[in-house]
């Protein structure tokens, strides 16, 4: 096993509650904190529902006592934490996908501004790559809070079969097949729409075919990335 993928495989034995904390110091140290707004989920191993960032604290605050259980009708069932009340994001993504274990809904500041410039997202760098071609989806029934499950059923429709949604006006939807894949994600999209605003709209991506050939490698480089993150960014927040 090469070095890497070592050190990474250490959070393999991490509890969810762990991997949870460790995903929203990960997302804290890479900009995408947003006050006490913001919240990752990752699958229940047993089926029960999934498990969720309590509400009212920030990235940085998050325990493992602040995660909770959420059943498929998003009834609290182990912690003691609040309840985002954006639970539906997450328990309607994975009541449709059983190839998503995890989701991240974050606030981000560039990716807000880029899709409310109606741009399309193009493969300018290697971090759009995973998204793009064909452009990003966006969830344009609203622009407000994801309340109810059928506002959360209408996002995962949105979201269809791919890794990431922009919600404009409001923030963005990441998922994986791992939580780490799902962190990741977002902050390669975070980067992405960073590039986009900086390059202009009148920026020339890469061809289709190496934009897919790239792709070819996702699944490898999300996971490098969040490896990386996962063991070096808690030790300099904790």
């Amino acid at each position: 096993m090469k070095n890497d993928e070592k050190k990474g495989s250490l959070m393999n034995t991490a509890s969810k509650q762990q991997e949870i904390v460790t995903a929203c110091r990960v997302l804290e140290y890479a900009g995408q904190a947003d006050m006490v707004w913001g919240h990752v989920s990752v699958r229940d191993d047993q089926g029960r529902g999934v498990w969720l960032k309590g509400s009212n604290l920030g990235f940085d605050e998050v325990q493992e006592s602040d995660v909770i259980l959420l059943s498929w009708e998003g009834e609290i069932l182990e912690g003691t934490a609040g309840r985002h009340v954006e639970y539906p994001i997450h328990l309607e993504i994975m009541k449709v996908r059983p190839d998503v274990n995890a989701v991240v809904h974050t606030h981000p500041l560039y990716s807000i501004a880029f899709a409310a410039t109606g741009w399309p997202l193009m493969a300018l760098s290697h971090e759009a790559c995973h998204f793009v071609p064909p452009d990003i989806a966006r969830f344009l029934k609203t622009g407000d809070l994801i309340r109810t499950p059928d506002l959360g059923s209408d996002l995962a429709l949105c979201l269809g079969d791919r890794n990431a949604v922009l919600i404009p006006h409001h923030g963005i939807v990441t998922v994986g097949s791992d939580l780490g894949k799902a962190v990741a994600a977002a902050t390669h999209l975070e980067r992405a729409c960073q590039i986009a605003l900086l390059a202009g709209e009148g920026a020339q991506p890469s061809p289709d075919e190496e934009a897919l050939q790239k792709r070819e490698r996702s699944d490898r480089h999300l996971s490098m990335a969040w490896n990386y993150l996962a063991r070096t960014v808690p030790k300099s927040l904790n």
